[in-house]
């Protein structure tokens, strides 16, 4: 939907994706979105701190996330839509979620993207292992890690319904908003593709604030990164986001039972390492299958939103 606008103020269409489509962010505004968001992580944490009064310590541990989390986003997001209402006036924008598809059609695409998914997290099974291992080696690296891993068993610890809300539907909603619809989208009208993509990914990694999550983070923000590109389309960032994490989720939940959270500790190795060449093979054709959606345009498919007065 491409929003009208009249004596130069864009009427109120409530879309989100419209709404911050003026905002085309570069390096500096990359740095600005950051920090907006570390604002709010640290108003996050007043939340908590406030609720940690009131409210019973286990009631605070399963459940304060469900707002905190979005609200760490809040600051951020009124920043950008308070840029992108100021650059309509004046500039072209760009559309956070398109629909270039090439040859095929959406739902080819989706499941294509649920397959690249599960190849892709089987393929970082192992640099995921080794970046544990290297790390958890150093002991205040351990000790870190343990910390970590305490703050995220008590998210994981409640109810499966509240933990799949938080992981599985916040998540990728408000990260891809702000790691492929806002970043990646503003870098790709401002340097190479294969740049704006790394630079995106290092983003995409930075935020989740500890090394075992981001090498992980990173990974996957390069092949979601290179969907966006092709596609243009921030709902198929979201779906591989959702699967990850969402298998994530349950995998937490069965894995209770197992003493790693690393397949190629859960299974037999000859298993594993079928199951890795199949994972290869898998993530080779779905690159190739996005790879022959046709460019548009230098910056990817990412249709720009032109000023429109009556």
């Amino acid at each position: 939907m491409v929003p009208v606008f009249k004596k130069g103020r864009k009427v109120n269409n409530y879309d989100l994706f419209a709404n911050h489509a003026w905002y085309v962010p570069g390096i500096k505004g990359m740095f600005a979105l950051l920090g907006w968001f570390l604002l709010g992580n640290l108003l996050g944490a007043l939340v908590v701190a406030v609720f940690t009064v009131f409210v019973p310590k286990e009631i605070v541990n399963h459940y304060s996330e469900l707002i905190v989390y979005p609200l760490s986003f809040l600051p951020a997001m009124v920043y950008a839509a308070q840029k992108s209402r100021k650059n309509s006036l004046f500039e072209p924008g760009y559309k956070l979620n398109n629909s270039h598809f090439g040859p095929f059609k959406g739902w080819h695409l989706a499941l294509v993207t649920i397959v690249l998914t599960y190849a892709t997290m089987m393929v970082a099974d192992i640099p995921n292992y080794w970046n544990f291992k290297l790390t958890t080696s150093i002991p205040w690296m351990k000790t870190f890690y343990d910390l970590i891993n305490e703050v995220l068993q008590q998210m994981m610890d409640g109810p499966l319904w509240s933990s799949f809300l938080l992981v599985a539907i916040f998540a990728p909603v408000f990260e891809e908003w702000l790691c492929r619809g806002m970043v990646l989208r503003g870098l790709l009208t401002r340097m190479k593709p294969v740049w704006a993509i790394v630079v995106s990914a290092l983003f995409f990694a930075l935020i989740h604030m500890n090394p075992w999550q981001a090498l992980n983070a990173f990974l996957l923000g390069l092949v979601m990164g290179y969907v966006y590109y092709k596609t243009g389309s921030l709902l198929l960032t979201m779906l591989i986001h959702f699967v990850n994490n969402g298998t994530a989720v349950i995998l937490t939940q069965v894995s209770s039972l197992q003493e790693t959270d690393f397949w190629v500790e859960m299974m037999p190795m000859p298993v594993f390492i079928g199951l890795y060449v199949v994972g290869l093979l898998a993530l080779a054709v779905c690159l190739m299958v996005f790879r022959r959606i046709p460019l548009e345009q230098e910056r990817g498919n990412i249709d720009s939103v032109e000023l429109s007065i009556d």
